[in-house]
Parts: C-alpha cells; sequence; structure tokens
C-alpha cells in the first residue's frame, strides 16, 4: 500500500486542506473506490476503512492481480467530518453536486475537479454515497441510465438488489454521472446508512466490492456468490407517506416482507400521546426503505417498498 496525497489546499478556517489515496499493486488503472463526501457519512467512510485493511491484507498476501492497481480515496471532506458538519464548512456546498468541477472555481469545485481528473482514468469506478433521505435501506447497486452503463457488470456485485434510475438535474453533477461521461464503469454503492455505523451492512458493502474486483480479475479472493440481482427501476417502488405530522413509531424494517392492510408505523402526537394515523401497506411486497427519524412530517415519505422482488 502507497498512500499518496491528491490534493491539497489551503482553507479559511481550517488550514491546509488535503485528500489522500491509497494505492494497491502496480500497473494498469483497475478500479478506483471513493468514499465519503460529506461530513456525516461516516458509515461510507467505516467501509473505506475495512476496504483498505482488507486489500492490504491481499497486496501482502500477493493476492492482487499482477499488472492492475486500485486506488481507493476514502474521504473528501475530512474538515467537515472534523467539525461534525455535513456540508463545506464555508459555504455548505456539496462536493457531489460541483462535478465535473473548475480548477479555479470554489473550494468544493476544485476538489470535484482533482478528483475527476484523478479518477477518470481507471476502468472502474466504485462510489460509496449517502441516501437523500434519512434511514436504513435494502444495500443495492445503483446506476444512472445515460446509454453507457452496464446492468450486466451491475450484477457481479452480488448485492439483492440493482436500481436503475432516470438522470435528474443534480445527478448530472455528480461523480457517478461524470464518471459515465469519461469512459469509466460507474457503480454507486449504498451501503444501508450513514450518520451510524452499521456493522453488518457495512461487511456487505465490503463483500460486494471484493467479489466485484474478483470476478473482474483484479484481485484474487474467494467470496461467496452473494444474490442474484434484482434489477428494477427506481420508479417502480411504491412511496408510502405519512398523512400526519408526529412521532413514528415503526414496526417494520427494511428488507422485512409485509402483506397489503398491515400496519407498518404510528403516528403519535407528540403532545397529547393519541395516535393521529397509521401507516398502513398498500400492498404485499418487501420494504426497501424505512425513515429512522424520531418524528415525521406531513407527506414525506416513511417506507419505500418494492411490490414484486424474486430471491
Amino acid at each position: 500500500m502507497i498512500k499518496a496525497e491528491l490534493f491539497s489546499m489551503q482553507t479559511a478556517f481550517r488550514g491546509e486542506h488535503c485528500i489522500y489515496g491509497y494505492h494497491f499493486g502496480q500497473g494498469e488503472k483497475a478500479a478506483c473506490i471513493v468514499g465519503a463526501m460529506r461530513g456525516n457519512e461516516y458509515q461510507q467512510l467505516y467501509i473505506c476503512s475495512l476496504l483498505s485493511s482488507k486489500l492490504a491484507e491481499l497486496e501482502a498476501s500477493g493476492n492482487i492481480t499482477n499488472g492492475k492497481e486500485i486506488l481507493l480515496i476514502p474521504c473528501l471532506n475530512s474538515s467537515a467530518m472534523n467539525a461534525s458538519h455535513k456540508l463545506w464548512l464555508s459555504d455548505d456546498s456539496d462536493i457531489n453536486r460541483e462535478f465535473p468541477g473548475n480548477p479555479a472555481g470554489t473550494a468544493t469545485s476544485r476538489i470535484a475537479f482533482k478528483t475527476l481528473d484523478v479518477s477518470r482514468e481507471y476502468q472502474y469506478g466504485i462510489h460509496f454515497p449517502s441516501f437523500y433521505l434519512p434511514g436504513m435501506f435494502i444495500p443495492h447497486v445503483r446506476i444512472l441510465e445515460t446509454g453507457r452503463e452496464s446492468v450486466n457488470l451491475a450484477n457481479l456485485f452480488g448485492l439483492q438488489c440493482v436500481l436503475l434510475s432516470e438522470p435528474r438535474a443534480y445527478d448530472l453533477h455528480t461523480l457517478n454521472y461524470n464518471w459515465q461521461q469519461m469512459g469509466t464503469e460507474a457503480f454507486s454503492i449504498y451501503s444501508g446508512g450513514t450518520d451510524h455505523l452499521n456493522q453488518k451492512y457495512a461487511e456487505i458493502a465490503v463483500s460486494a466490492v471484493l467479489r466485484f474486483l474478483s470476478r473482474m480479475g483484479i484481485i484474487k479472493y474467494n467470496n461467496l456468490s452473494g444474490y442474484i440481482s434484482e434489477v428494477m427501476n427506481e420508479d417502480e417502488m411504491t412511496n408510502i407517506k405519512a398523512d400526519d405530522a408526529g412521532f413514528l413509531r415503526r414496526y417494520v424494517g427494511a428488507n422485512e416482507e409485509v402483506r397489503r392492510g398491515q400496519k407498518l408505523a404510528d403516528i403519535v402526537d407528540p403532545m397529547d400521546g393519541k395516535i393521529r394515523s397509521e401507516v398502513i401497506a398498500p400492498g404485499d411486497g418487501i420494504i426497501f426503505f424505512v425513515m429512522d427519524e424520531p418524528m415525521i412530517s406531513q407527506n414525506v415519505t416513511v417506507f419505500k417498498l418494492i411490490r414484486r422482488l424474486h430471491k
């Protein structure tokens, strides 16, 4: 393993900001793995730490394929993470909304530019982003439908779901989208959480990446085959929303099977403790996402339901 400084700049409030990459193996630029971009992405950074340890073991035992190189960039926003702040400290900008970036732009735009400049040379790009809603969900691979995506390669991670998503306006400025535009095969691995560590889901994510790298001939590693992934479109999921605001008392979690008419949660009045409304399953299926905040606002998505999932 070789630790290298990829980018450095002076910041107004936190001094020098450095981004480091960890190189495993030598030769063809095979895979680049990027972790936390936001200051609350502790799960994503934790996954990278586990992955770094495992790749170092594989390298020491000669199990990274000759002529292949892996680059791991665990964190792009350590300043915000050290300050317990979600976004960039000085202006609340989001690095993963700044790609392809500008070398003469704002701080986050410069970070995005350098990250893409370094990583675009790699054949495969894997990013651990956080979900846009706070909660837990089934670990899955998300790929943007740009006409350059590869569903067959996404299946090789062996995760339960491969989620296809049509690019929205903000997706055009994410690392995943810009990797694809530069010719890198891009995959986003959603690991089941963000600001809390989940050991089980972290190990699932690490195994998925090692499984993919092994199947692509980049490492030598024996791993269980995982799932035959269910490929689905993000729009096929049913959003189950709260009819009222209040405390959220949940009765089911992510990856649980539910039946039509089953009570999934109660919305409780925070003043008198009475149940304002019930959240009911509109059909049979599996819970893909569950909000895990203590309180919920009216019309906010509490659950996402996969109506049909073959195991």
